[in-house]
C-alpha cells in the first residue's frame, strides 16, 4: 500500500512479520524487516529500489493497483542484493521499456543474478537524474558499504537521501518512522545491524560518511533500505554511524562459551562473578552459544572491550558452537578488543591453544595464554578461575 511522505515521494514497499532469518541463516530478525521501495512523483516518476524476491508479484501488482506501474519513466537500483532487486524480473517482464540506473558493478551483479539484458544506465558520483520541477536525484557510488555495487541517491529541493542498506535496520513496522517505533527495539536492532553486517567496512564508513558531510547538504529525511525512515533528528544515526565505526567499545565484557557436561559453564559463571567484583563499573554478559542467538552474541562482541571464549576439548579440538562463531567473528575484523580463552579438558587440552590462535587470526589482543581446568572443576580450581578472572580485569 502506497503511504505518502511528503507532497511527491511516497513508500511502496512490504512489511514482513514473519521474517525470522535473512542472509540465509546467517542473520537473526526477531523483530522481522521491511524491504523499503520508494515512488517520485515529479514530471518524471521514478522508482527507487524494490523488494525481496517471494514478494515480487504482490509488489508489481500494488503499482500497477495505484496507477504507477504504467507511469515509471526509470527505476533507480542503488544495490543488487535479492532482497532490494527480487522485484525487477516482475516489473520489468511487464515494464521492458524502463531504463535500469545503477553502478557499474550493480550491472555486474544484477546481471549475474538474473541473466537478463535490461537497458542499464551506469552512473557514479555526481551523475544526476533530472526529475523536473527543478529537481534532481544526485547518485553517490558507496561500494562496499556493504556490496561493490551499493549507492545512495539524493534528492534536491526535498533533502531526502535514500540510503540502501546504511543506517537501516531489521524491524518490520507500519508505522514509517524513528520518532514512532519503541527506542530501545530501534537502537537494539540498530547496533545489532551495524554489528553483524557493517563492522568489517568501518574504515569506508567514516571515509564516506566524512565525504557526504563535507558537502553540508541539508537532509530532512534518511529513507532506508529496511526499517523506518529517520525524520525526527535524522543525522542522528550518521554520528551513531560515525561512533560505531571507530573502534567502538563500551565498559563491557562479553564471555561466550559451550559446554558438555557443565565444567566450562562453572568456569564461565565463576569467571563473570569474579570480572564483576573487580570492576563494579563494567557490564558482563555470558552466553552460552549453542542455545544462545550467535547475532545477538555477536552485537554483544561488538560492545564490548574484552571478550573471553570458552570451550571444553574434544577430539583435540573445540566444540562446533564456539568454532563456527569465532569464524564468523574473524570476518568481522574487530578493533582494539582484549581476548583470552578458557574450558575444561580430560587428557589432551588443546582447546585454549586453538582459540587463542583463532582469536589473535581475528585481531584481538590476547592478554593471556588462557585459564584450563582438568575434568570437572572443584572447589579450589574454582578459586584459581576467580583469581585469573580478577587478573584479566585487572589487564583491561
Amino acid at each position: 500500500m502506497k503511504k505518502q511522505l511528503n507532497a511527491t515521494v511516497s513508500w511502496v514497499g512490504k512489511v514482513d512479520w514473519e521474517l525470522a532469518k535473512f542472509h540465509g541463516d546467517e542473520y537473526s530478525t526477531h523483530k522481522g524487516s521491511t524491504y523499503n521501495s520508494y515512488v517520485i512523483e515529479e514530471e518524471k516518476v521514478v522508482l527507487i529500489d524494490t523488494v525481496w524476491k517471494p514478494y515480487a508479484k504482490e509488489f508489481v501488482d500494488n503499482l500497477e493497483a495505484e496507477g504507477l506501474l504504467a507511469r515509471l519513466d526509470a527505476v533507480i537500483a542503488q544495490h543488487a542484493e535479492i532482497d532490494h532487486s527480487g522485484a525487477l524480473p516482475e516489473l520489468l517482464r511487464r515494464r521492458p521499456d524502463l531504463p535500469v540506473y545503477c553502478t557499474a558493478n550493480g550491472i555486474k551483479s544484477l546481471t549475474g543474478h538474473y541473466h537478463q539484458k535490461w537497458d542499464f544506465h551506469p552512473v557514479k558520483t555526481g551523475d544526476e537524474y533530472d526529475l523536473g520541477h527543478g529537481k534532481k536525484l544526485v547518485f553517490v557510488e558507496a561500494p562496499m558499504l556493504h556490496w561493490p555495487d551499493s549507492m545512495f541517491s539524493y534528492m534536491t529541493g526535498d533533502a531526502i537521501l535514500f540510503s540502501n542498506d546504511a543506517f537501516g535496520q531489521h524491524l518490520a513496522t507500519e508505522r514509517l518512522y524513528n520518532d514512532l517505533v519503541d527506542q530501545n527495539e530501534l537502537w537494539n536492532e540498530c547496533i545489532k545491524y551495524y554489528a553483524n553486517i557493517l563492522t568489517p567496512f568501518s574504515p569506508l564508513v567514516k571515509a564516506k560518511i566524512e565525504q557526504v558531510l563535507s558537502l553540508n547538504l541539508p537532509v530532512n529525511l534518511i529513507a532506508t533500505s529496511h526499517g523506518v525512515i529517520w525524520r525526527d533528528d535524522p543525522t542522528q544515526i550518521v554520528l551513531k554511524y560515525l561512533e560505531w565505526c571507530q573502534n567502538y567499545q563500551e565498559d563491557r565484557v562479553t564471555i561466550l562459551y559451550d559446554t558438555m557436561w557443565d565444567g566450562t559453564r562453572a568456569l564461565a559463571d565463576t569467571l563473570a562473578r569474579a570480572i564483576t567484583g573487580a570492576s563494579t563499573s563494567t557490564t558482563v554478559v555470558s552466553h552460552c552459544l549453542s542455545k544462545f542467538d550467535k547475532n545477538d552474541a555477536i552485537t554483544d562482541v561488538f560492545r564490548s572491550k574484552a571478550v573471553l571464549i570458552g570451550t571444553p576439548c574434544i577430539n583435540k579440538g573445540i566444540l562446533t558452537a564456539v568454532a563456527s562463531t569465532l569464524e564468523e567473528i574473524k570476518g568481522l575484523k574487530f578493533k582494539g578488543k582484549k581476548a583470552a580463552a578458557f574450558g575444561c579438558y580430560g587428557w589432551s587440552g588443546e582447546m585454549t591453544k586453538i582459540v587463542t590462535e583463532h582469536l589473535k587470526a581475528a585481531g584481538f589482543e590476547v592478554v593471556d595464554e588462557g585459564l584450563r581446568a582438568l575434568w570437572n572443576p572443584d572447589a579450589e580450581a574454582l578459586a584459581a578461575a576467580d583469581a585469573w578472572g580478577r587478573a584479566f580485569t585487572g589487564k583491561l
